[in-house]
């Protein structure tokens, strides 16, 4: 997989430092900025513009994890977390050498996800370190306030072996 030249900024719309409502256990969140999914009833919509937030580097995000022993892991959530695979490669890579774990929020599905990873290294690299995947997109008319870590119902909650069941159906 290509280096980059140099470390990618992340552009993201906001940190949440500590939140057990994003994942499992108390986590590290990242809204990145920018969406192309423009979900009706989003409860981002300040996320969809990928021209606002602000920068933010991946050594920053992991010396602030490493300031919390109590962290289980980072949560990658949105805006769209895989518009920018390759700025948040190094986060994931340092987040899981630190013995925790990432999860990530989409508005793709898995399987579009893998078909984008065919083209895109830094996609499927992002998805290999990724613990947890919750997917597609948010769809209003199928909210459920009852779903864990999801907003409704068509989303799944993937882990790797549901991830490589699927993976082996493609």
């Amino acid at each position: 997989m290509p280096e980059p030249n140099t470390p990618q900024p992340l552009r993201l719309s906001g940190i949440v430092e500590e939140s057990i409502v994003d994942g499992p256990g108390l986590r590290y969140v990242l809204f990145t900025q920018g969406c192309p999914h423009h979900c009706k009833g989003c409860h981002n919509p300040q996320t969809h513009s990928f021209e606002g937030g602000f920068l933010f580097t991946a050594e920053a995000v992991l010396n602030q994890v490493r300031q919390n022993p109590l962290l289980a892991g980072v949560t990658l959530s949105g805006g769209e977390p895989f518009c920018q695979a390759a700025a948040l490669c190094p986060v994931a890579q340092g987040v899981r050498a630190l013995g925790k774990t990432v999860v990530a929020f989409t508005g793709y599905t898995f399987e579009e996800l893998c078909r984008r990873a065919a083209a895109d290294p830094w996609t499927a690299r992002l998805l290999d370190l990724t613990d947890i995947l919750i997917d597609g997109p948010y769809i209003e008319e199928l909210r459920d306030l009852e779903l864990r870590f999801r907003g409704s119902s068509n989303q799944r909650v993937l882990d790797r072996q549901a991830r490589a069941r699927i993976a082996a159906a493609l």
